[in-house]
């Protein structure tokens, strides 16, 4: 089996209906610049609060690809 080198990126979504979308929303944001993308660890979950009322779920998640030879 071949060596493999991967890295991490970190992004960070947001969507106005649940976590699950942004998580989803964010994962299809990178595989438009990401290649070889392997998994995903989700870092942090966050929620903006405007006038008593939750506005956006938000998460911090790490993106792992393999590096092309």
């Amino acid at each position: 089996m071949p060596s493999r080198v991967a890295r991490v990126t970190e992004i960070i979504a947001g969507s106005p209906n649940s976590f699950d979308d942004a998580i989803k929303i964010g994962f299809e944001r990178a595989t438009k610049t990401l290649r070889g993308i392997t998994g995903l660890r989700i870092v942090e979950f966050r929620i903006a609060v405007e006038d008593s009322k939750i506005t956006e779920y938000r998460v911090r998640m790490e993106v792992i690809f393999i590096l092309e030879n």
